[in-house]
């Protein structure tokens, strides 16, 4: 069984790793990143500092994490916070997201509110952390599982290290939590099992599928009471399909599942495959549709 297990989790990595890294299928060549991805002159600048965290929740667990900080930043006013999942491929400057210069665009724009970014990597059992973000040893086990753990991990653990230097907002309206593919699950489970704190989802090719059990997730909101939580959903025709599930279907299904129960939602479909590039062209609109029910000043 470890042996299967050992072997899952490394044929989801190299997927994730040929997906993220360049790897581009049918559909992806017509996404390009727009004006509010680009750093222009005039625009105040945050800045990006790395940190390293050993979990106490996940005993021996490693990882490195990254915290942006507006330019706009008061100590005085409570900041909104948005956490990424797979944090280093939302951060890097020369990825598909560039999510700082996004966030230094919007911010500036009053687009969004000044958010603080806490960009989180999966963790890893060793100190010794791979080069590949995606073949960290515990990702499977933090963002696929449907519990609250990791979000538990989360707000018990590296939010309050960040809330020593910085004033973060009480206000669960005033967070929102991201991810893609199993970042993605990871961020509306996170979400699902906290709407006292988290009221805002992204989810970027989210991995809805049965890799622990996530192809549950329609007919349990379906079911469930509604929850006081904003989803946005992202996906493309040339995702995923393998013995895990269909990725797009999966996403397809949880459009119609919040739909049907009424939530706050938007799934934007295309043709892209299992990366970042349709995500990443859209990101600011994204942005800018999940932060519109709060008024800026």
């Amino acid at each position: 069984m470890r042996k299967l297990v050992g072997y899952v989790a490394l044929l989801l990595s190299t997927t994730l790793a040929l997906g993220h890294f360049g790897y581009c299928q049918n559909g992806d060549s017509q996404y390009k990143l727009g004006p509010d991805s680009e750093v222009h002159e005039n625009v105040p600048k945050g800045t990006v500092t790395k940190h390293r965290w050993e979990s106490k929740l996940y005993e021996g667990v490693h990882r490195e994490y990254y915290v942006y900080l507006p330019a706009q930043y008061d100590p005085n006013k409570p900041a909104a916070l948005m956490v990424f999942q797979d944090g280093y491929a939302y951060v890097r400057d020369d990825g598909d997201f560039r999510t700082a210069t996004v966030f230094d665009n919007l911010i500036h724009q009053k687009a969004m509110p000044v958010t603080i970014g806490l960009f989180v990597n999966p963790g890893h059992h060793t100190s010794d952390l791979p080069q590949n973000i995606f073949m960290s040893s515990n990702r499977l086990a933090e963002y696929d599982e449907l519990s609250d753990r990791y979000v538990t991990f989360l707000i018990e653990e590296l939010i309050p290290e960040l809330e020593k230097k910085y004033a973060l907002s009480k206000e669960p309206r005033m967070k929102a939590i991201a991810g893609l593919s199993s970042g993605g699950i990871c961020a509306f489970t996170a979400a699902w099992q906290r709407p006292d704190y988290f009221h805002k989802v992204l989810s970027h090719i989210g991995s809805f599928t049965n890799i622990r059990g996530g192809n549950v997730y329609p007919s349990l909101i379906r079911a469930s009471s509604k929850k006081d939580i904003k989803v946005f959903l992202q996906d493309g025709s040339n995702d995923l399909d393998n013995q895990f599930g269909n990725w797009y279907l999966s996403n397809l299904q949880m459009a119609s599942a919040l739909k049907f129960k009424g939530y706050d939602y938007r799934f934007v479909e295309g043709t892209g495959g299992h990366n970042g590039k349709h995500a990443g062209a859209i990101l600011p609109e994204s942005l800018k549709w999940l932060w519109s029910d709060v008024q800026i000043k």
